[in-house]
């Protein structure tokens, strides 16, 4: 989990934590453009930010806002630089999104454009068709490879396998190589934990599943919310903590995808909000998808309110029951029950969680379904408080 970086550079200033700013990098940043004031973040998610970025509530604010500027500039340089964009990643301890690009002469309408440019020899186009040659291929957790995914930081492939494993690096190397994916784009990783899921079956909490197992809600649609689709089936009975509202899993999609929608029933009233375990609630506000390498909060019935930052996009995922695509890996922790929950950034809804490794007590890697896709796939729409 990042700590306490080193400062936090925003429209021309550096809002720096025990040092002090480079006269240099605060002028190379007097050429952005200049933002209006950032709009308080919720204070829960504002504790949050602190506690695990190491941030003051002043700079989460900034940062959120400086993140929404940055999902914004890459929308629009990956459309206006088509072929030559290779992706982009946001750096949270200098606010600024680095954009990778696959030809030189592209490099200066990047920097005009207020990101910093980077000449790579793949770029995602060629990461991701990679990533979909080796997910028709398939892989088998017995081998001790636990999951790829594209790294536009290292512009390569990564195939993580469990460490320890005997002959596990060679059999990723053999799988990539069936898949017909070139040798040179990939680079194996070592990973302590294999990844489960994190539904549980205590029973009782944020939501129940057919009585007894126990996951966490995503997010409110205006029938009723979207969840992780390993948490029940269609058919599958829901019902909320107190018992006193109900519901019916109405579409689910696990392994491949970790997708559900539940359709509430008269007594259980969806609302554009998510729990802070405050005592409060936080208002969504809409489900922008936030850049590569950005900060990110989640909640979850087991451990509440934890915050990290997004690693990669696209990742498989095998896990003991089957292998899930095009999830986001992220260096925040969960643990069972927090299946499910809601991943935010900012006021916007970025995903529900799937599973991953580690704990809230040492640390850990979790990976969440994003929520547009579920709100694709089911026809559904995001409700906003």
């Amino acid at each position: 989990m990042r700590k306490n970086p080193v400062s936090l550079a925003v429209g021309g200033a550096a809002l720096v934590l025990g040092v002090v700013a480079a006269p240099a990098a605060a002028a190379a940043d007097d050429a952005r453009p200049a933002q209006d004031a950032p709009r308080p973040t919720a204070a829960s998610q504002t504790e949050a930010l602190q506690r695990d970025l190491g941030l003051s509530a002043e700079q989460a604010d900034t940062l959120m806002a400086e993140q929404r500027r940055a999902a914004a500039l890459e929308d629009e340089l990956r459309e206006r630089l088509g072929d030559s964009f290779g992706g982009g990643r946001f750096d949270v301890d200098t606010a600024r999104l680095t954009v990778a690009v696959t030809d030189s002469g592209a490099a200066q309408e990047v920097r005009e454009a207020g990101a910093v440019p980077r000449v790579v020899e793949h770029g995602e186009a060629v990461l991701h068709a990679a990533v979909a040659d080796l997910n028709r291929e398939g892989a088998d957790l017995s081998e001790g490879i636990t999951g790829w995914y594209p790294s536009t930081a290292a512009d390569r492939v990564v195939i993580t396998v469990l460490s320890g494993a005997a002959g596990a690096e060679d059999a990723a190397r053999a799988f990539a190589a069936d898949a017909g994916v070139d040798a040179d784009l990939v680079r194996v990783e070592e990973t302590a934990a294999a990844p489960e899921l994190y539904a549980d079956v205590i029973g009782g909490d944020a939501y129940t599943i057919d009585g007894s197992g126990r996951c966490s809600i995503g997010f409110a649609t205006e029938t009723g919310f979207v969840t992780a689709g390993h948490c029940g089936s269609t058919g599958t009975s829901v019902s909320s903590q107190d018992g006193t509202g109900t519901g019916t899993v109405t579409g689910s999609v696990f392994p491949g995808a970790d997708m559900a929608v539940v359709e509430t029933d008269a007594n259980w009233t969806p609302v554009g909000q998510v729990n802070d375990y405050a005592g409060g609630t936080v208002a969504v506000a809409g489900s922008e998808e936030a850049p590569e390498g950005a900060a990110v909060c989640r909640s979850g019935s087991t451990t509440g309110w934890h915050c990290g930052t997004i690693g990669a996009k696209n990742q498989s995922v095998t896990y003991p029951e089957g292998r899930v695509e095009r999830l986001t890996e992220t260096d925040v922790c969960a643990e069972p029950g927090d299946s499910g929950g809601s991943w935010l950034s900012g006021d916007q809804a970025q995903g529900v969680t799937s599973g991953g490794s580690g704990d809230c007590t040492s640390g850990g890697t979790t990976y969440f379904q994003p929520v547009n896709p579920i709100l694709q796939e089911f026809g559904v729409t995001l409700l906003t408080g």
